[in-house]
């Protein structure tokens, strides 16, 4: 609806075509946003990611627009395999390179998260190649904060993040360059296990870790 369109548009002015992002102090924001699916480039509901950041934290609100199913598992708890079902996700890393080590952080329409460090040394999740994960065992305490909020209604599900920037060493961090790429993976009771994988920065391939794709995000 217009409302979606209008959020789109305004994600679009944020984000610049070659995928870098200027983010701004809180509560100032910029926004992304992507239509595609990944790796076919057709298309997807309106996925909104809107960024700012503190001296101690990264603030990200998620909006999951064009939602008819709110498809997850009732039974998952922290840091279980949301990624099988309906999710939105940030991948996180601070510096300029292509990374190898990198946060994934997911959210679901129950409000489950996944965290975990992700240790792709190939950078491509290659064949035969070390892949490992640390997972974030206790991320309230850590000082993540998550609230997920749907409108079956309107069809939408928006989620207010906060991921501690100490993860990182990044506090204080204006000035700072960041690699980061966002998805969302679509499916339903009916269509369970096979999903939609939609994304900002296209990764070429069914594959979200592939780190040369992300996009440049610089704390201003």
């Amino acid at each position: 609806g217009l409302l979606a369109f209008g959020a789109y548009c305004a994600a679009l002015v944020a984000s610049t075509s070659d995928g870098s992002v200027d983010v701004p102090n809180c509560p100032a924001t910029a926004s992304v946003a992507f239509t595609t699916a990944i790796p076919s480039g057709t298309p997807c509901p309106l996925t909104r990611i809107d960024l700012c950041y503190t001296s101690t934290t990264l603030n990200l609100v998620f909006t999951a627009y064009n939602e008819t199913n709110f498809y997850y598992n009732p039974d998952h708890k922290t840091n279980d395999d949301i990624w099988a079902y309906e999710a939105m996700e940030a991948f996180i890393a601070k510096g300029s390179d292509d990374p190898q080590t990198y946060l994934e952080y997911e959210v679901g329409p129950n409000n489950v998260t996944f965290n975990a460090f992700i240790y792709n040394p190939s950078r491509v999740r290659r064949e035969g190649a070390p892949m490992d994960q640390a997972f974030i065992s206790d991320p309230l305490g850590d000082g993540f904060k998550a609230v997920t909020r749907l409108n079956k209604l309107a069809g939408t599900w928006t989620t207010e993040s906060q991921i501690p920037l100490a993860l990182f060493n990044g506090e204080d961090s204006t000035g700072s360059v960041w690699r980061m790429n966002f998805f969302r993976t679509i499916t339903s009771a009916s269509e369970f296990p096979e999903q939609k994988l939609c994304g900002w920065r296209n990764t070429g391939e069914a594959n979200f870790h592939v780190t040369p794709a992300f996009g440049t995000i610089k704390f201003v």
